[in-house]
């Protein structure tokens, strides 16, 4: 197939493979918190208006997972060679709470006693709070870098345990909660609308606080993302993302002061949108930190350039099915309210 001498094809793709994986943590981000928030609602009832506000939806939201996996498989083999090893153990944790989280998602209507649905609801909630926590072992465990040596992995079973992993674990459990709380706020209404209210305000809170250490700790990684932050002239270009960070938190405390529905949603996608930026900004160009660049893990040109137009066909049938079903099932979900 011929190529186009002009176009950065590992730029491209490594940008479609970003927008894949945001678009997976904005939209599955919020299904999952509902999931996590079953944590600390106890009523029945409340449980099946926050699994129907995401049941319409909930199976879209993970195509982007694969998109993004098979994409790394597909252009970037070396990456994608590299980093499984090297996080096993999280990527395996959380396919398989996935895995089981889904099973109780779809079971939990089947139940014929309470004691069955209250199983299938402790399933649902542990499912989607492993899987939340997985993902940040994850990010954790690839930020922080990964040993190669002649283009393999060369460090042991262990090493994405760190303080850091597990520091970015719970912010991701509790930055998906608090996107739980802000869609319930938005989709629902009634005495679960206020109680998710006081779960934004506090999640809100902890989830900035969990921002800000995160943050801080990740410049001390390498001395290249410290740079990066703290260096001229790249302080002028990073700058931008705290302030606005910091913006949005002033926006989001408003929208709950005037009890606005939507903008707290709104405010916490942001936050998640800027420490997407935030860890582009330290990491670019590695795709396997800290020595494994976009260019290095690249497939053949002519790899990429027939994956691509598969890509052109297939992104825009999953945003127009995705915003479909989105637009489908706006406005409220109320009790009663029939999944099946």
């Amino acid at each position: 197939m011929m190529t186009l001498p002009w176009l950065d094809l590992p730029m491209v793709w490594a940008g479609l493979i970003a927008v894949a994986v945001l678009a997976y943590v904005l939209l599955d981000g919020f299904d999952l918190g509902c999931g996590i928030l079953f944590a600390i609602e106890h009523h029945d009832e409340d449980r099946d208006v926050m699994v129907n506000s995401i049941a319409p939806v909930w199976d879209d939201n993970e195509t982007w997972l694969v998109l993004g996996g098979g994409g790394l498989l597909a252009v970037f083999p070396l990456a994608y060679a590299t980093i499984l090893p090297a996080l096993y153990p999280t990527m395996i944790g959380m396919l398989l709470a996935l895995v089981f989280r889904g099973v109780a998602f779809e079971f939990r209507f089947r139940a014929t006693t309470r004691g069955g649905r209250q199983a299938w609801d402790i399933a649902f909630g542990v499912g989607s709070t492993v899987a939340a926590f997985c993902q940040g072992l994850t990010l954790g465990g690839l930020v922080q870098g990964v040993k190669v040596v002649d283009r393999a992995y060369a460090g042991g079973w262990w090493d994405w345990l760190t303080g850091f992993s597990i520091l970015c674990g719970i912010a991701l459990v509790v930055g998906y909660a608090l996107l739980g709380a802000t869609w319930l706020i938005w989709r629902t209404e009634g005495e679960l609308q206020e109680r998710c209210r006081g779960y934004a305000r506090t999640l809100g809170g902890t989830t900035l606080g969990l921002i800000g250490v995160v943050s801080l700790w990740t410049p001390m990684l390498n001395p290249a993302f410290q740079a990066r932050w703290f260096g001229w002239p790249g302080i002028v270009l990073t700058s931008p993302v705290p302030v606005l960070v910091a913006l949005l938190a002033w926006r989001f405390w408003r929208g709950l002061k005037r009890r606005e529905e939507a903008s707290p949603f709104l405010c916490a996608l942001g936050w998640f949108v800027l420490c997407f930026v935030g860890l582009g900004i330290s990491i670019f160009p590695a795709i396997v930190p800290p020595s494994i660049t976009i260019w290095d893990a690249a497939a053949p040109p002519e790899s990429q350039a027939f994956l691509l137009v598969g890509a052109v066909v297939l992104v825009p049938m999953i945003l127009a099915y995705t915003g479909y079903a989105y637009w489908v099932f706006r406005g409220k979900v109320r009790p009663g309210a029939h999944y099946h």
